[in-house]
């Protein structure tokens, strides 16, 4: 039995709202900017571009949940308070606030368009499901088939998702990280306290995570370099007993295979 939107949220008047069909902006995906931060994701509610796309009361935000096609999780109802020449500002409303974040729908929808009127829209809009909790990130593949860029790993980060900090805090490894826009590669190895999570959560808060080669990318780029372009892997996964030596052999192997030193990586030894 096909379930719409309509059946299980009867919406007054929907000419009053506008559409919003948040999708990746050329840097991030807005479900990772959601999943990391309410008030920046607020801040796609507020951007004006140079015409008034947001010219009715509401807007009715979805977003573009990439993991699966065609899905889009519900970023809730805003209200339009103002139009200043250079951004709105919004309040995020009551209605469906119980929805935000969890309830997941389907729509076809492929148009180059992101604001579009809600009426017209409203009727190809499917119930997917509606998600006990909010949407926190993606759930922990298994160490094997790790592969995520920078900004997944933030919002992971951010939340302290205790599927992936618990099976990454235990565990040593060696590490990948590959810069897209050059093809270059980065080798690490995690073997401290905190395991390959307190490493990764370095790269969170610096960009960098202290390796020279990489700082140096970053010093004359821009910020969001990292969001565009750093993509993580795990290569190894060993238990917390491991030695150092061990998982440092290990790294030096994988630097070897992939000839990350060099011109080819970010590898300086």
């Amino acid at each position: 039995m096909t379930l719409h939107l309509t059946d299980i949220w009867p919406i007054q008047d929907p000419s009053r709202y506008k559409l919003h069909f948040a999708r990746h902006n050329r840097v991030e995906q807005p479900l990772d900017v959601f999943v990391r931060s309410r008030k920046e994701w607020q801040g796609w509610q507020e951007f004006r571009p140079r015409s008034n796309q947001f010219n009715r009361p509401y807007s009715f935000s979805v977003i573009d949940f990439y993991p699966e096609p065609d899905v889009w999780l519900f970023g809730g109802v805003w209200e339009v308070l103002k139009r200043l020449p250079d951004s709105y500002v919004v309040s995020l409303s009551e209605h469906g606030r119980d929805f935000i974040g969890r309830l997941k729908l389907r729509s076809p929808y492929r148009q180059r368009a992101t604001r579009v009127n809600f009426e017209r829209r409203i009727g190809e809009f499917t119930v997917c499901e509606i998600l006990r909790e909010e949407f926190s990130g993606i759930d922990f593949p298994g160490p094997d088939w790790i592969d995520i860029d920078f900004g997944e790993l933030e919002a992971l980060v951010s939340n302290d998702r205790p599927d992936w900090r618990g099976a990454l805090e235990n565990a040593r490894g060696v590490y990948l990280i590959t810069d897209t826009q050059t093809g270059r590669l980065y080798v690490g190895a995690a073997y401290g306290d905190g395991g390959v999570w307190s490493r990764w959560r370095e790269y969170c808060n610096t960009g960098h995570g202290g390796n020279v080669e990489l700082r140096k990318l970053l010093e004359n780029r821009n910020p969001d370099y990292c969001r565009k372009h750093f993509r993580f892997a795990l290569l190894e996964s060993h238990s917390a007993r491991t030695s150092d030596d061990t998982i440092i052999e290990r790294e030096s192997h994988w630097k070897r295979i992939l000839q990350s030193r060099g011109n080819l990586g970010f590898n300086a030894n």
